[in-house]
């Protein structure tokens, strides 16, 4: 689960807030980001916020022991509004995944975000496209079509020309 907004989403919160109750080795944290997560993706982002909170105060876990299930909260509470993960499902739209931000992160940010440089519309829609084929391995299919393109258009047929 990836926040709307590009920050770190609910996922890797609940991973970060597990820990406050639960060790990195131990088996039980799955099952407790598992139960948090099955919430938030039925809707309901706010009870899961709340359930963290009950949980931090009834094992009167320190403000220092409890700072990154607060936190998670925080998250959970501040994007109530953005994490209807139960609507994006029944509409059959995709939740990303780290799969999707890593390639965003290879596709766009490694290229675009090179300090200094500075991109227009077109020019960043080309690079990216570029990158994208080469990524996706059709490169070659796309320079034989790319090439044939290109002939047609320097070389036109005779009942082509106006």
């Amino acid at each position: 689960m990836t926040a709307p907004n590009g920050t770190l989403g609910p996922g890797t919160a609940l991973w970060a807030a597990s820990r406050c109750f639960h060790t990195a080795t131990d088996p039980a944290a799955e099952d407790w980001v598992g139960i948090r997560a099955a919430r938030i993706l039925a809707g309901d982002a706010p009870g899961a916020a709340r359930d963290i909170r009950a949980e931090a105060d009834r094992d009167h876990l320190s403000d220092d022991r409890r700072a990154a299930a607060d936190k998670a909260c925080r998250y959970l509470d501040n994007n109530a509004d953005f994490v209807h993960y139960d609507q994006a499902l029944v509409a059959g739209w995709p939740i990303a995944s780290g799969a999707v931000e890593g390639a965003a992160r290879h596709l766009v940010a490694d290229r675009l975000d090179i300090t200094g440089s500075r991109w227009t519309v077109p020019g960043a829609e080309a690079v990216l496209t570029l990158r994208t084929v080469i990524s996706n391995g059709d490169f070659p299919d796309y320079w034989i079509f790319h090439a044939r393109q290109e002939h047609e258009r320097l070389h036109p047929l005779p009942d082509q020309l106006s």
